[in-house]
């Protein structure tokens, strides 16, 4: 069966000294398989990269012209590539070197192996949601953001609460005093919302999960709505705190007293690429420690 991949780009943790290793040794099983490469040019040091016949592009050409995306580092790069290729249509695969490897899901390891299975057309591929928000300050849009785990709404600076009111679809849901407030997609809810007491929701569904940090009423808990509601947060009195909107722990932005933060899911899914054995209840039981079968 030939691969449907002909030309592969590689993009790789900033600064990640780590990485080098890994990406000789992904140059070259790309090679064996006739494949062209193109290189991320802002992902790695250069100097460590060997061969002077690597193409270097930008992300934006990157994603114009590769037919599948590989990810070296950890779920934070992963997500930061994802936010930059997705309204490219682009296939995103992850080679794990960060902590947990939710998104990023081979060892380097086991790199070449599971590579000449994908290109031999054993592989399974997944659609998973991202969001879009928006920041509106007296009427007008002043910022527009993507992400893939979530949206958050959060105090900062001082360890006070924020007060905000939240809509789903224009109707009114309540008036809040906490630390902030996650809107997730089912990807993030084993990220920040996990944490915050959320529930894991499975990556198939179309949802979005709202989770309160730090709630002050103990009434307050964590919301599944439909993945197709837009989301609205207002946040008020912000005399003697300060409050941000964070996408993927990534992206950030000062908010203003009155400020409305919209989120909701973006047109086009992100697609993943994952070995032909992948299994998200394993995922699951590896990352989070939990039990095995008896």
């Amino acid at each position: 069966m030939s691969t449907p991949f002909k030309t592969v780009g590689i993009i790789g943790k900033h600064g990640a000294s780590s990485a080098s290793d890994t990406v000789k040794q992904l140059i070259s099983c790309l090679r064996k398989q006739q494949l062209e490469v193109l290189l991320d040019r802002d992902s790695l040091d250069l100097s460590k990269t060997p061969g002077n016949d690597i193409t270097l592009v930008d992300r934006r050409e990157l994603g114009q012209r590769c037919d599948l995306a590989i990810v070296v580092g950890g779920d934070g790069t992963l997500l930061n590539a994802a936010r930059e290729l997705v309204d490219h249509d682009v296939p995103l695969l992850g080679i794990n070197l960060g902590r947990l490897g939710f998104l990023t899901d081979i060892p380097p390891t086991d790199l070449s192996t599971n590579l000449s299975r994908i290109f031999a057309g054993e592989y399974k591929e997944e659609s998973r949601n991202m969001l879009h928000a928006q920041v509106i300050r007296n009427g007008e849009t002043v910022s527009n953001s993507t992400a893939f785990n979530d949206v958050v709404v959060h105090k900062f600076n001082a360890a006070r609460m924020i007060e905000y009111e939240t809509f789903i679809d224009d109707q009114f849901v309540n008036t809040t005093r906490s630390d902030g407030l996650i809107v997730s997609t089912p990807t993030g809810s084993t990220a920040y919302a996990l944490s915050s007491g959320g529930p894991i929701v499975h990556p198939s569904l179309n949802a979005l999960v709202l989770v309160p940090i730090c709630p002050h009423t103990m009434s307050y808990r964590p919301i599944v709505v439909d993945g197709n509601s837009r989301v609205d947060i207002i946040v008020h009195d912000l005399t003697h705190t300060s409050a941000r909107v964070t996408c993927d722990g990534q992206i950030s932005l000062a908010l203003s007293d009155g400020d409305r933060v919209s989120i909701q899911k973006k047109p086009r899914p992100i697609r993943l690429i994952h070995p032909s054995a992948y299994n998200y209840f394993s995922i699951l039981r590896a990352k989070l420690h939990w039990g095995k079968r008896l």
